[in-house]
């Protein structure tokens, strides 16, 4: 049985708001709130939502680009979550990250061959002629040419960039990455030869990944179970063909409504979904969902617990009456 590489739990990141003459706190947004999930060795964890609802947020803190509010992040046993920078540092082989934008991820005053090595640098491995050959193999596993190294990030294109943000990250052999939004930035035919290269290096090297992004139809190709988060938490997580097949939760459903159909003679019911997302500053006291769509039943769950329910093998949603079916609901109750 495959171990995970990820445990988060019960996690928060909260970001104080200021105000007044002498900068007092007067709240705190609260970006990531009450988030559990794993991640097993070689398989992909896809981290679904709607723009502001946390993703990247929680990325950043698994890696400890923030220092979480509350909560745990343990990764391959070791709990990471309260280490100082420096305590971090000899575990940071282990899981790296990738970002959204490969023109900004990448500083344009470093050549190619700095930007790759810089993590072997950073962390000491071998002699400078072995981290230059192991920078050579990096950019011929990612699919560069061999001049590519004494070259800078502006002489190449954006898919081209995004592999050398690659060949970065996996230059430790990290049994982790957290990928944030990596295809988004992409043309479409780009985004199919950089998803497919992250795949034959995941199989080739055995890396675990937690694949953030919007876009369903590119997690859907790429992941073996799939989280739904909206407003800092997660509403809904089983494996990827539950998830398209038979979701639970209508925040989901209008998730998959709105992915497009390459037959233009399919019609699809498209759910619409009314009103605002809520303000992670001051999020509804009852259903975060329900309080958007207006919901006959949100007053019911004002001061209700609303926990995240196994309410069948590997499938997990969250017990809100405005979000499922009077069936689902019941189900979900009696576990919760």
């Amino acid at each position: 049985m495959k171990e995970s590489v990820l445990e988060v739990n019960n996690l928060k990141m909260h970001f104080p708001v200021r105000g007044g003459v002498m900068m007092r706190k007067i709240g705190a947004v609260k970006a990531v709130d009450d988030v559990s999930l794993f991640v097993k060795e070689g398989e992909t964890l896809g981290l679904v939502g709607e723009s502001g609802c946390g993703k990247s947020t929680l990325g950043k803190a698994i890696v400890r680009l923030y220092k979480p509010t509350a909560g745990s992040v343990i990764m391959n046993g070791v709990d990471i979550t309260h280490l100082s920078a420096g305590g971090v540092r000899p575990y940071r082989t282990d899981f790296q990250m990738m970002f959204q934008d490969p023109a900004e991820s990448l500083n344009s005053r470093f050549s190619v061959r700095r930007i790759v090595r810089e993590p072997l640098d950073i962390q000491r491995i071998g002699t400078m002629v072995e981290r230059n050959m192991k920078v050579d193999e990096l950019l011929e596993k990612v699919g560069l040419p061999a001049d590519a190294a004494d070259r800078y990030p502006t002489d190449f294109s954006g898919g081209q960039r995004q592999r050398i943000g690659i060949a970065r990250a996996i230059a430790l052999n990290p049994k982790l990455l957290v990928l944030d939004e990596p295809v988004s930035a992409l043309d479409v035919s780009v985004q199919s030869q950089v998803l497919n290269l992250l795949v034959e290096l995941q199989k080739e090297l055995n890396m675990a990944y937690l694949f953030i992004a919007h876009d369903l139809a590119v997690v859907k190709h790429i992941s073996d179970r799939v989280a739904v988060m909206y407003l800092g938490k997660i509403v809904e997580l089983a494996d990827s063909e539950t998830i398209y097949k038979n979701p639970k939760h209508a925040y989901t459903k209008a998730l998959l409504s709105a992915i497009p159909e390459t037959d233009p003679d399919t019609k699809k019911k498209r759910v619409r979904l009314e009103g605002e997302v809520p303000s992670p500053i001051n999020p509804p006291a009852g259903s975060a969902f329900g309080h958007r769509i207006n919901h006959p039943k949100y007053d019911e769950t004002v001061g209700l617990a609303m926990p995240l329910v196994e309410i069948e093998p590997g499938h997990w949603v969250m017990a809100d009456p405005c979000s499922l079916s009077e069936e689902d609901y019941r189900q979900a109750a009696s576990k919760a």
